[in-house]
């Protein structure tokens, strides 16, 4: 592939987090005064994109900064619950003795981010850009590029949601959309994305092609 930054999302991503939500998201719901769900249903907003969801969930988008503090706050206690896809470290350190340049652009905190991922995983990581509003990720991406010396061209983006391919794509760079976390495979295919891994190996591959 010939790239020299590879940009991570994190939560479903590198991170499995997905149990996790499942447990808080009706307790958050409840909090912020928007629709409850049940498993079921919650498993089949995995095929909406954020935008659609939002709205079959009824959530007024002013409330959304309120409520990504919060999850913050919520992962943040429950961090050493959380862990990283297997194999997560192992392709960190590979990728990184190939000489590519690891970054995390991410909704979540980066202090939780470099919790869940551990220290010797997070030192990994050259550039952080967290804190990202729940369609902000363009800017970050923006960030990411400049701290790094880096074109767009030169960069992947390595994500589990539709809006990590819309972000990626307004700045020129390529994206790998993961069936592992939070988005159907379909969906992902969807929106056409350069590359789509089923498996963590094959981001490895790839590289090394």
């Amino acid at each position: 592939m010939g790239y020299r930054l590879i940009i991570f999302d994190f939560d479903g991503t590198l991170a499995d987090s997905a149990d996790w939500f499942r447990g808080i998201f009706n307790d958050v719901a409840r909090r912020y005064g928007f629709r409850s769900v049940s498993a079921e249903e919650l498993e089949s907003l995995r095929g909406q994109d954020t935008r659609t969801i939002i709205a079959r969930l009824g959530v007024p988008m002013w409330k959304m900064p309120f409520i990504a503090a919060h999850m913050r706050k919520l992962v943040a206690r429950d961090a050493h619950r959380i862990p990283t896809f297997p194999g997560v470290e192992a392709m960190l350190e590979q990728l990184e003795a190939r000489g590519i340049t690891l970054a995390v652009v991410s909704s979540n905190a980066e202090e939780n981010v470099r919790r869940v991922l551990g220290p010797v995983a997070s030192a990994r990581i050259r550039h952080y850009a967290c804190g990202a509003g729940i369609f902000g990720k363009r800017s970050k991406f923006r960030k990411v590029l400049k701290a790094a010396g880096v074109r767009p061209g030169e960069a992947l983006s390595v994500g589990d949601e539709v809006r990590d391919i819309e972000a990626a794509v307004a700045e020129g760079i390529a994206t790998a959309a993961v069936t592992w976390g939070y988005a159907t495979e379909a969906l992902l295919r969807s929106r056409a994305p350069t590359v789509v891994f089923t498996r963590l190996e094959e981001l490895l591959q790839a590289v090394a092609a």
